[in-house]
């Protein structure tokens, strides 16, 4: 890139994504099309209005009076099992929390690849983006892990400092709650930095086929040579958060909750998510041609969007002179 800094936006982007929407999903409507983009943006971790699977509550199949009759002479019998049974249970369920992180990931890939080429396929960019997804799975994995490290040492570090007492005495209350709100900021302003990290390092992978490492250095350069671009960018896109959470609630309340459920919910709400997706890679396309998803390849009806101008109109034909009579 140039010495330049590049003149960042908020809502030339935004308008532009929200042409390439209606592209994608409306010119023309292609219900198979729809479906498989929905599925994409599913695997990438948009539920739906509910936000979540909705697994059945077991407890709702019996009666109070059964349940506290049955428990009672069962907790003997299990007790021998307790010590198998609870690692077990930790353990598949980490298995399975590791499973859908790992499907949301690559989902991540898959889903991008479908706005960027204008197309409803599954397998092909699954496969294309196997080695990008794994390694920022691998990233992801690691950032969870030194997050949880990191938020333990200074909570062991305040309270081995008596800033956090938990009600013996040492401190007084003011002490130990501005301690706690200084745990909260700092928590807070973490996961926000991580997640706008997190959030733009797929994109830099796809457009310039690297591994997480080499996405985060460009992705960190980004934000520190670019603070006030993101800061705008965050507090606009929590702006649109809560837009998006208000129509999920409005939809799911039109349609009985039936875009409560897990990709229902994903189809019915596809333009809101095709749109944030492409709102971010356009920001992102902002910061020069190295972080252009659309550098190597760009559909052909994409182009009077995304050139800035709208293609020129045909000329007419010259009108013809009149001959000369001599």
């Amino acid at each position: 890139m140039n010495g330049t800094k590049p003149k960042i936006e908020i809502f030339k982007p935004f308008g532009e994504a929200f042409e390439l929407m209606k592209k994608i999903l409306f010119q023309p409507f292609d219900l198979k099309k729809w479906l498989v983009i929905g599925f994409a943006a599913f695997l990438a971790g948009h539920f739906g209005g509910g936000g979540g699977f909705g697994f059945p509550s077991p407890s709702k199949n019996f009666s109070f009076q059964t349940a506290e009759a049955a428990t009672a002479p069962n907790l003997e019998q299990w007790k021998s099992w307790l010590p198998i049974a609870i690692p077990a249970v930790i353990i598949i369920g980490l298995v399975v929390i590791l499973l859908f992180l790992w499907l949301k990931v690559r989902g991540n890939f898959v889903f991008t690849d479908c706005i960027v080429r204008n197309r409803g396929t599954i397998v092909a960019p699954w496969r294309e983006y196997r080695k990008e997804g794994n390694s920022y799975f691998g990233f992801i994995l690691a950032v969870a892990l030194g997050s949880m490290i990191v938020f333990a040492i200074m909570f062991v570090l305040f309270a081995a400092l008596g800033l956090i007492d938990f009600g013996k005495g040492k401190t007084t209350p003011v002490t130990s709650i501005g301690a706690l709100v200084f745990l909260f900021l700092f928590w807070f302003l973490f996961v926000v930095f991580v997640n706008v990290l997190t959030y733009f390092m797929p994109f830099v992978m796809y457009c310039q086929r690297c591994g997480a490492i080499d996405a985060f250095r460009e992705v960190l350069r980004l934000i520190t040579g670019n603070i006030g671009g993101f800061i705008l960018f965050c507090l606009f896109g929590f702006v649109l958060f809560l837009a998006m959470i208000m129509t999920g609630a409005i939809v799911s309340c039109l349609t009985c909750c039936i875009a409560a459920l897990p990709y229902v919910g994903t189809v019915i709400l596809l333009p809101v998510y095709v749109c944030l997706r492409t709102f971010g890679l356009l920001f992102l396309r902002q910061f020069g041609p190295d972080y252009d998803v659309w550098g190597s390849f760009m559909p052909s009806e994409f182009s009077p969007i995304l050139s800035g101008a709208p293609p020129a109109p045909p000329s007419a034909p010259p009108p013809e002179l009149p001959s000369s009579g001599g």
